[in-house]
């Protein structure tokens, strides 16, 4: 099912070209996008002329650009060189000197071995072609000492980078050529003794691909690339089958999904989501590209960091805000078509292999409604959040000092899931919240919302019997709901008596008050009386007006205070003492306020 929707992406990719270069998104079967770095120019002899740079300076460190080139051999072990392409190992014979103590006197030594297998392999394919150019990289391979590296046009900073030829004067590298071309289709020609077998894929009968090409760019993965379908020990094995050869995937089709993988894992196009340690990819697939792209860009702008592109950022913010609030996606954008396929792939590193975290196969208006579903369960009053959060926003707000690197990683993986598929949300995200409020007592806009999200988000399953409110609900009996907002009161008296101070009853008793309030609020409430009858010296009617908040609630509680909560408990404390102190901060300056706060004549 995977590989299947793959392969169709694929061919999407190939039948529609980059409107700005015009070029296929993706190259043909038997080719591959990899990073070359320098260009070598030969003349007729067979000369080095130049070398020239193909490196991207418009970041913030060059980097090398991207280069359709034949795809390049697997190596696993042994020595095997790519055809007309190779780091400078194969192609010059040179490698960095692994012996760091003479390194800085002599960066690169000499790798001889590699050098003659690029060679002798390209000397047996090109030494009968008539072409000018192929001709001069055979004259070139015969006379090249890899010694000669220490002169110019040379210099170290090419050693182990990706290399390409193009004769001197012409436009297209030599790779490119139509004679390098037909003998590499002549390559691609599965042998005589290959297996023959209905492609798990496609259904057709053709060469099945004992090792399938390396997928690069997960996060955390080998730089050299993993597989999702690999049998590489006996154990693995079963009738005599080897390799690929347990789960037959023709060559065309490997090519075709590890291909459309590699593309979505690159980061510069926007359909890949790093959260955690796994990578998640998406894509869509409708009847017209501008649908689809307008589905991936949707799901982009939901999950992924915002993006630096201020025009970008304009076109799709009202969007977001319509989805933020709930609204059906009809009504957001009344142009894409909710039939439109869509599917997501989470990924994560496991040694050579990747494992597959989740996978999701829906329409877009059914993804859209879920993504509702989940801002509609986070929503409060007043908003918390001037801009529609995304997934790495919110899972911030679990980690550890608020770093990416501390995010748990089975967590992201999890509320992505909960997401995009409307489940519930995942238990830990209820803890780890309520943990990293008790740790440093920060009830923030965010962790309010996404902990009224996994509640509300029960109730509506019907696994807890109440709901939580959207706002301050004075008439809330909930016991931990009423001791959050009675904490919320008790920090108003204290900061309306004393003033800005070193530690303040947040910071000495949330997580004690949250967890076992039993332990605390007797002594909390006895220290506020004191701090109400200064207040009321110095700001009668302001301490009137907090008085009265504590007497009501209070009286809901009856008197008694649980000796224990639990998690859901901490999580409706939290929302209670959010939503309490929400409510003075909003209402703070208005005209009631400012009369209580004034200085109102004091009891006799």
């Amino acid at each position: 099912m995977i590989l299947s929707a793959l392969v169709g992406y694929y061919q999407r990719l190939l039948n529609h070209p980059d409107p700005n270069t015009g070029q296929p998104k993706v190259p043909a079967y038997g080719y591959s996008a990899e990073k070359i770095a320098y260009v070598i120019l030969l003349s007729r002899d067979g000369e080095v002329v130049d070398v020239q740079s193909n490196l991207d300076t418009t970041g913030k460190k060059p980097v090398p650009r991207l280069i359709s080139v034949p795809r390049p051999e697997k190596r696993t072990s042994g020595i095997k060189p790519n055809f007309m392409w190779d780091k400078t190992a194969y192609v010059l014979g040179v490698e960095s000197n692994k012996d760091k103590s003479a390194a800085k006197e002599q960066p690169w030594v000499v790798a001889d071995k590699t050098f003659q297998a690029f060679k002798q392999l390209h000397l047996e394919k090109l030494q009968s072609v008539e072409d000018v150019g192929l001709q001069a990289l055979c004259k070139f391979l015969q006379s090249w000492q890899p010694t000669e590296f220490a002169q110019a046009p040379f210099s170290a900073e090419m050693v182990d980078a990706n290399v390409v030829f193009r004769l001197d004067g012409d436009y297209e590298f030599l790779h490119e050529k139509p004679e390098t071309r037909q003998i590499w289709g002549a390559m691609l020609v599965p042998d005589d003794d290959a297996l023959i077998a209905p492609c798990l894929v496609t259904g057709e009968a053709s060469a099945v691909a004992r090792l399938h090409p390396p997928i690069k760019g997960v996060y955390g993965g080998q730089s050299s690339g993993g597989s999702i379908v690999s049998f590489n020990a006996d154990a693995y094995a079963s009738y005599g089958k080897v390799q690929g050869e347990n789960a037959p995937v023709s060559e065309a089709a490997a090519f075709a999904y590890t291909t459309a993988l590699n593309y979505l894992l690159r980061r510069d196009n926007r359909q890949c989501v790093s959260i955690g340690d796994a990578s998640t990819v998406f894509w869509a697939v409708a009847s017209d590209e501008t649908s689809a792209q307008e589905a991936e860009q949707f799901f982009a702008a939901c999950f992924d960091r915002p993006v630096d592109d201020a025009e970008e950022q304009a076109r799709i913010r009202p969007f977001l805000e319509k989805i933020s609030h709930g609204r059906p996606l009809a009504e957001c954008n009344p142009g894409v078509d909710l039939q439109t396929r869509f599917y997501i792939l989470g990924l994560a590193p496991n040694a050579a292999r990747i494992s597959i975290r989740y996978w999701m196969d829906t329409t877009f208006g059914e993804l859209a409604e879920h993504v509702a579903q989940h801002f509609r369960d986070m929503q409060l009053e007043p908003c918390a959040w001037r801009e529609p959060p995304s997934i790495w926003r919110l899972l911030i707000q679990t980690a550890a000092q608020g770093k990416s690197e501390n995010i748990p990683p089975q967590l992201a993986g999890e509320l992505m899931r909960s997401i995009v598929t409307g489940q519930r949300y995942p238990r830990m995200l209820l803890s780890q919240l309520t943990q990293r409020v008790r740790v440093d007592g920060d009830v923030t806009g965010l962790r309010a919302a996404l902990i009224k999200a996994v509640l509300q988000r029960d109730y509506r399953k019907r696994l807890i019997q109440e709901e939580v409110p959207v706002g301050l609900d004075r008439d809330n009996k909930n016991v931990a709901y009423l001791l959050g907002r009675l904490f919320a009161v008790i920090e108003r008296i204290q900061e309306a008596t004393l003033g800005d101070v070193n530690s303040s009853v947040v910071d000495k008793y949330y997580g004690s008050a949250s967890s076992i309030p039993f332990s605390v609020f007797p002594r909390l409430l006895a220290g506020s009386q004191n701090h109400l009858a200064k207040l009321r010296r110095d700001k009668h009617g302001y301490a009137v007006l907090l008085g009265r908040d504590m007497g009501e609630i209070v009286d809901g509680l009856g008197g008694t205070f649980p000796k224990h909560f639990s998690m859901e408990d901490q999580g409706r404390f939290a929302i209670g003492y959010y939503q309490q102190k929400q409510h003075y901060f909003t209402t703070r300056g208005s005209k009631n306020e400012k009369v209580l706060e004034a200085d109102a004549v004091p009891e006799d």
